[in-house]
């Protein structure tokens, strides 16, 4: 990076030839290579999955899954894409099949509706008055909270987050819009604060 911290195109493109020398070693069953791997992308990813999940344990648990699953299905990754691309992808599919797991156990499969209601308001009597970011996502019900961080935060368009989370493009759109809403209302501040 320059003094402006901005990367040239330069040290993207030997980012990507690095990147796609390790992935090359990795698939030839070097696991350094993917241990490398690992260090360069388990922030981002776990970071992805703890906003889709709201949940430390299973935000871990889903990053373990992922680059477990990374690792099996590294032999068939053919490079038409970022390998932090495809792994964004492996993690996004963990996080569902957790979802989906969690339901089974549950027996009920509840809809973001109530999800939504049986969230706390910020006026409920928090003591911290407004809630930050990051807290005001994991309050979100799960499905506008998946389109928020795949859309809003991570910068997938609305067809590769409907084409993940496999839904239509219009409910995606609604969820980011609804998303939103509950951002803007969760965390304005009320009159006569400052």
């Amino acid at each position: 990076m320059n003094e402006h911290g901005i990367e040239s195109e330069f040290e993207r493109a030997r980012r990507a030839a690095d990147e796609r020398a390790l992935v090359d070693s990795a698939q030839g069953g070097s696991t350094a290579a993917f241990e490398t791997l690992y260090r360069n992308h388990v922030g981002k990813v776990y970071g992805l999955c703890l906003r889709m999940t709201a949940n430390r344990a299973t935000a871990e648990d889903c990053t373990q899954e992922a680059f477990i699953q990374a690792w099996r299905s590294l032999p068939s990754f053919q490079n038409r894409s970022a390998f932090g691309t495809w792994l964004h992808r492996i993690a996004v599919n963990a996080v569902l099949a957790q979802g989906r797991k969690r339901r089974e156990r549950l027996g009920a499969d509840a809809s973001a509706d109530e999800d939504a209601e049986r969230l706390p308001h910020p006026d409920s009597g928090d003591d911290g008055g407004v809630l930050d970011l990051e807290r005001a996502i994991a309050m979100l019900p799960a499905g506008a909270r998946q389109v928020l961080v795949l859309v809003g935060l991570c910068g997938h368009s609305h067809e590769e987050a409907a084409a993940m989370l496999g839904l239509a493009v219009g409910t995606c759109k609604s969820q980011l819009h609804r998303a939103r809403q509950m951002l803007a209302e969760r965390l304005a501040v009320p009159e006569g604060q400052p």
